[in-house]
């Protein structure tokens, strides 16, 4: 089964977030929690779906089921994009 990932630009966060969105799978949780720091605040948390924000400044980030495996590939898309 595909996770519908292709065809996305993965060096644009929004890009990342609107397509997990779109696909119904933004709040499906991380099948590995990443520690993330924030590059707004610098504030680290816990992002534990595939779309998930900032607790101090509302960043949102994003990251696609078939690349969620590493932490890597999570990327910023805006503050309360």
């Amino acid at each position: 089964m595909s996770c519908g990932c292709g065809g996305v630009n993965k060096n644009d966060g929004k890009n990342v977030v609107d397509l997990v969105r779109s696909k119904g799978k933004g709040d499906f949780p991380l099948r590995t929690p990443h520690d993330i720091e924030c590059v707004n605040c610098e504030n680290t948390f816990t992002m534990t779906t595939h779309v998930d924000e900032c607790p101090t400044c509302n960043m949102v980030y994003g990251v696609t089921p078939c690349s969620s495996h590493d932490k890597n590939n999570i990327l910023a898309a805006g503050v309360n994009y």
